[in-house]
């Protein structure tokens, strides 16, 4: 069972498709309705063969009896139809009569019935509020979310919103409100933005420790961010043009590798944008998928002049089949859990990769050498091509050494 998406104004809704499974519930429905009917005709034309006046208190008190035995299976056998209809759709709507729930929550998740019917091209019969299912698991955190004044001021709750993305909360829901505005000063014309710092206060401080882009630049946030901001005089300004060590290549190299040229790519985790800085240079377009952990990325990456994505790694990827010539990944791709989490995000990257394009997996840690032998199993088993691959040793600051791996796959054409 599926659903579609439909454009209708500014908004995208989820339907509910009929079916096959939905025709088998609509005939239960109708034996239903004649059993009980039968049983209603028999409770009301029965009479008993030796019947006096005296007995008719008796006689009607056994009719109202049989009466509310025949409300209360209908009323089961509701629930039961409804229950059914759920499995058969294939998933859980949050339960609108909790208490505490958010009156706008209750009007976004609420059905709405086509209004002049089912569609007679898709089969389409009533709107469906598209909203993450694990959102089930945290709906308090989602009701005050949605807990605001329409058509005011949206609360300064973005951290809120991604914490629910995190908790598998994704989608989210729309909201009546207006989001929170930052004049964005001192903004650089392209391409001369791709190099200059953007100035402090066009960016959004609140929920992140830092406060200003000297802070980010003192830490380490993730292992493929550390002093990532600084793109004056950093290392971001290395980055993919020179070498630190053998895992890094050339961003010149790896686009000489590809069969039909590259046009458009998918950065997954891209830290402050530098990659897409680069392809952006070559007049390549690339979509950085990331999120605000302790930092705001995405405006950072905007005022860049380059194209964020705000999307978990968690989440299917909103894109159709085979439309990037390249997809660029590092630790991203570490999404920890069980193994079959990686297989998943795996496949999605295979997804959206075409045939013969590149897939750059870019200096990832191998905390163990099981790590590296069970991602190494896993690449193998979509056939890639290996045009690049390097494992090599890095000294870390504690003076440990650590080993990466990095490397070039071309897709295959699969029949």
């Amino acid at each position: 069972m599926g659903s579609v998406s439909l454009k209708i104004g500014e908004g995208t809704a989820r339907f509910k498709r009929a079916s096959v499974c939905s025709s088998a519930v609509n005939l239960l429905m109708l034996f239903s309705v004649i059993t009980t009917n039968l049983f209603a005709l028999y409770a009301f034309t029965y009479h008993p063969t030796s019947l006096h006046h005296n007995h008719y208190p008796k006689n009607i008190s056994l009719i109202s009896e049989k009466v509310s035995l025949i409300l209360r299976e209908i009323e089961s056998s509701q629930k039961k139809l409804a229950q059914m209809e759920k499995d058969l759709l294939g998933y859980e709507s949050i339960d609108l009569s909790k208490p505490n729930l958010a009156k706008e929550l209750k009007e976004f998740l609420t059905r709405h019935q086509l209004p002049l019917g089912k569609d007679s091209r898709t089969g389409i019969t009533e709107m469906v509020a598209s909203v993450g299912h694990s959102c089930e698991k945290s709906t308090d955190l989602l009701s005050q979310f949605m807990n605001y004044k329409v058509n005011g001021l949206c609360p300064d709750d973005w951290s809120l919103g991604q914490k629910l993305i995190l908790q598998g909360c994704e989608p989210l829901p729309r909201r009546r409100c207006f989001a929170k505005t930052i004049p964005k000063v001192g903004l650089q014309p392209f391409p001369l933005s791709l190099w200059n710092n953007v100035s402090e206060k066009s960016l959004s401080w609140s929920g992140i420790g830092c406060k200003n882009l000297a802070c980010l630049n003192s830490k380490k946030l993730n292992r493929d961010c550390a002093g990532c901001f600084d793109i004056t005089h950093g290392y971001e300004t290395q980055r993919y043009v020179k070498a630190r060590s053998k895992n890094d290549f050339y961003i010149d190299d790896v686009l000489a590798m590809s069969s039909g040229g590259v046009r458009t790519s998918f950065d997954l985790g891209g830290g402050s944008g530098t990659f897409a800085a680069r392809m952006a240079e070559r007049n390549l377009t690339v979509v950085t998928a990331t999120l605000n952990v302790d930092a705001p990325f995405n405006e950072f990456i905007a005022a860049r002049g380059l194209f964020p994505l705000y999307i978990s790694l968690d989440s299917r990827f909103p894109f159709y089949d085979n439309v990037f010539d390249l997809v660029h990944v590092a630790n991203g791709l570490d999404v920890g859990g069980r193994p079959e989490k990686l297989e998943f995000l795996m496949f999605d990257i295979d997804r959206v990769v075409r045939a013969g394009g590149l897939f750059w997996l870019d200096n990832y840690y191998c905390s163990s050498e099981d790590k590296r032998k069970a991602l190494t199993r896993l690449i193998e088993r979509f056939g890639y091509k290996k045009l690049k691959w390097v494992v090599g040793e890095k000294v870390n600051g504690a003076g440990n050494s650590e080993v990466y791996l990095s490397a070039v796959l071309q897709k295959p054409v699969r029949s």
